[in-house]
């Protein structure tokens, strides 16, 4: 309905529209860290923020619609299924945060498997002081 609103169009309007054309092309931009130690920093650094901003006040609202249990994908998912089992009491605090950020750092390091294998990608050191000026540069290189 929102694209409706905003565009006039249906989505499927929308998707017919921007279909590429043989020959046409994307560029693709991949935002890897060079160093792995200091993804695994930027990992726990979120989560602890994640705590500290009331993520397992929104997982224990979660768990009093009654409607929810932990078998349900959106509960297995990283970070949800470590919190609840905290609140479960299987699991205490620093085990949770443990367990949560290791399966975020798998997540990660699967998510970059996947970007290596876009094999016209380019790669942009997302833990370098000016990255962003490089993501910049290449959007309007590529945009002109």
């Amino acid at each position: 309905l929102e694209i409706w609103i905003l565009s006039g169009k249906t989505m499927t309007q929308l998707l017919e529209a921007k279909r590429m054309t043989p020959g046409e092309s994307f560029h693709t931009l991949a935002l890897e860290p060079q160093q792995r130690e200091t993804l695994h920093q930027r990992i726990a650094t979120r989560f602890d923020a994640m705590i500290e901003q009331g993520f397992l006040d929104e997982v224990n609202t979660l768990r009093a619609r009654g409607d929810l249990h932990p078998n349900l994908p959106a509960i297995r998912c990283v970070g949800y299924r470590q919190a609840w089992q905290y609140l479960d009491g299987a699991i205490d605090h620093p085990t949770m945060r443990e367990q949560a950020i290791a399966a975020t750092r798998q997540l990660a390091k699967r998510q970059l498997t996947w970007l290596r294998s876009l094999p016209t990608r380019h790669t942009i050191a997302c833990d370098q002081t000016h990255y962003l000026d490089e993501v910049l540069r290449q959007a309007r290189h590529y945009w002109q």
